[in-house]
């Protein structure tokens, strides 16, 4: 099945990367430039589509980014230290944007005639983000159908969406993934922060999986009290 990864260059996306490409079902890669406050991760995403051999489609949407503000990912706003499961970590919230890549995502598809799209909502993110819920996948995958009924018949696939960031570390460790060559942290300093809620669960993630974290973090030890596994 020719499936296509939405690839931020994050862990779980480069996971995920690995995970279709082991399978031989890795078509492409498709990245967006949407506004973000850094695109450093945009980098790993392009090195990953090279380490795998496959096309890297990086779009360019950062005029429709602008026009989605308030969100500590996209403005000059703080981002806030500390779990995802807290409702500090609700500002960086940017509104649809899931549902607008995916709907980029499954016209690519059709264009290249692959079979499926794969994003890597998982579990971990439900809490804040209401377009990487088990629903909306649904939803979004009826839609598509709806969409190209009678012209294309392209999958929403999303294997980790009822799963756990520590499984996602634990498949991609299966799949041979290069953690230290994917990045996740909000802030894009020259080191992950350790304290930002994407560093805090990574970090988490790596611990509950049992697979070593090869990452380096200015604050290594934040996400015990974060977690409440200090001690």
């Amino acid at each position: 099945m020719k499936t296509i990864v939405i690839c931020s260059g994050g862990m779980d996306s480069v996971a995920l990367a690995h995970r279709y490409a082991a399978s031989g079902d890795l078509h492409a890669l498709l990245s967006f430039h949407y506004g973000q406050r850094h695109a450093k991760e945009l980098d790993f995403a392009a090195a990953c589509a090279r380490r795998l051999g496959v096309p890297h489609h990086l779009l360019n949407i950062s005029a429709i980014g602008a026009a989605l503000g308030g969100s500590a990912l996209t403005d000059d706003i703080d981002v806030p230290d500390g779990h995802y499961a807290e409702e500090t970590m609700r500002i960086t919230v940017v509104p649809n944007r899931n549902a607008i890549m995916l709907s980029i995502a499954f016209g690519l598809a059709v264009a290249q005639k692959a079979d499926a799209v794969a994003t890597a909502v998982h579990g971990g993110d439900h809490f804040i983000y209401p377009d990487c819920r088990p629903g909306f996948v649904e939803a979004f995958g009826a839609m598509q159908a709806h969409a190209l009924e009678g012209y294309a018949d392209v999958k929403l696939l999303t294997p980790y969406v009822h799963g756990t960031k520590a499984d996602i570390a634990a498949d991609g460790a299966r799949n041979g993934t290069p953690f230290d060559q994917t990045w996740s942290c909000y802030k894009g300093g020259d080191l992950h922060c350790g304290r930002c809620g994407t560093c805090v669960e990574r970090r988490e993630a790596f611990h509950l999986a049992g697979v070593a974290d090869p990452t380096i973090y200015e604050d290594p030890d934040f996400w015990r009290s974060a977690t409440g596994q200090e001690g």
